[in-house]
């Protein structure tokens, strides 16, 4: 395969290698947030006795915001770390051996747990090869380990990076945020497009909007799990790290971001369903994302860097593989009821947090982190002898 090249010279390529360790702490708050959607839709708390509960309605958007948030960074990240002389088979050989054995893990965990392979066969092949998200039928995208889903999308993500890539390094520096806005107009206009495809079959998710809500399934999984759609996710975060390196980015503050992402997550509580799942985020989430990453570029002090967020972002990977399977799996093992009191479901939640963090740390442990360094090629010509597998390295734009 040819190499992965950049044909234009970056006014950030001669500065200073740095880790994006702020990223990396940030993407456990990321998972935690998912953690809380799911949680959220077993109806741990109501007010009095019906399931429109505070805490569900108030964390109900907080899963896709997560998500949304984990494709950016993909691309963002991948874009960053990037370096002439790598080869299309190297990138490809690191990025499966990243997400596969944690994938292959969890598959056959929940076979043990819940799930019967011989009632599902042709979920079971789709979702074991992460081929799933691309059938519109909810038995298929949200099958066996529901998260996984994510990373039938992820997949194909990392199948068009190297081409992407040397596609959007040639584009002109000032004509990348023209890139970038064209690429968030398109992400908006996905859920006006997916009104054009069938209402019916309709599934019940009323841990997104109530007891009586109720979703077409072509809609939601063209705008929310259809991996082409949510290439655009990832797209923006390579344009956004590119305008990053060609030195145009206008150093908007983190703090300013993030209160661009409060707002937009408030919005997302109020406009329609099919707006909330990711277009009126997506921005705020871009621009946190490149605002963060600029705290660690600059040596700017930021809370995200210290060891245990640091610590929490490394195996924020397995925390997320893993949390579905246990907040279901315990539910069912303690007989969980429904409608508890504040102080029982709150620490309901929280024991469920303990379990899956300790589950991850066991994971990343015993599978991630030795197959990932067996196989990545750490420490050869594929990999910088400085760059570590967990964390992003970056090279710095001042």
């Amino acid at each position: 395969m040819g190499e992965i090249a950049d044909p234009q010279a970056s006014p950030a390529t001669a500065t200073d290698i740095r880790r994006l360790d702020s990223l990396t702490g940030m993407r456990f708050i990321a998972a935690f947030m998912v953690f809380l959607f799911h949680a959220a839709s077993m109806g741990v708390f109501a007010l009095h006795g019906t399931e429109n509960d505070p805490f569900s309605l108030t964390v109900e958007n907080m899963g896709s915001l997560g998500v949304s948030f984990f494709f950016v960074l993909s691309g963002y990240v991948l874009t960053w770390s990037s370096r002439d002389g790598d080869t299309v088979g190297r990138f490809w050989r690191r990025r499966f051996v990243k997400i596969f054995p944690n994938h292959a893990a969890t598959f056959v965990v929940s076979l043990l747990l819940y799930a019967s392979i011989t009632a599902a066969v042709a979920p079971a092949v789709l979702n074991v090869t992460l081929l799933h998200a691309w059938v519109p039928d909810v038995d298929y995208f949200l099958s066996f380990n529901f998260p996984t889903w994510s990373l039938s999308c992820e997949f194909l993500f990392y199948l068009l990076f190297p081409f992407l890539l040397m596609g959007v390094r040639r584009i002109r520096p000032q004509r990348l945020w023209w890139w970038a806005a064209g690429t968030v107009l398109l992400i908006v206009a996905v859920p006006l497009i997916a009104r054009l495809l069938p209402t019916d079959p309709t599934f019940q998710a009323r841990w997104m909007r109530g007891p009586d809500f109720t979703e077409s399934v072509y809609q939601y999984w063209f705008i929310y799990v259809f991996p082409p759609v949510r290439l655009l996710d990832f797209l923006l975060g390579i344009l956004m790290a590119r305008i990053v390196i060609a030195g145009r980015w206008p150093a908007i503050r983190t703090w300013a971001a993030a209160l661009l992402v409060v707002a937009g997550y408030l919005a997302s509580l109020y406009v329609p369903f099919s707006f909330a799942l990711n277009a009126v985020t997506i921005v705020p989430v871009a621009l946190l994302i490149t605002s963060t990453a600029e705290l660690d570029v600059r040596a700017a002090p930021s809370f995200l860097r210290c060891g245990p967020m640091v610590w929490l972002g490394t195996v924020s990977f397995a925390f997320y593989m893993l949390h579905v399977m246990v907040l279901y799996y315990a539910r069912e093992q303690i007989g969980l009821t429904r409608f508890l009191p504040a102080a029982k479901g709150i620490g309901w939640i929280a024991l469920m947090f303990a379990i899956t963090l300790v589950a991850a740390w066991l994971l990343y442990a015993v599978v991630e982190r030795p197959l990932t360094r067996r196989w990545s090629g750490a420490g050869s010509a594929d990999r910088p002898a400085n760059r570590p597998q967990d964390a992003a390295v970056v090279k710095g734009a001042r």
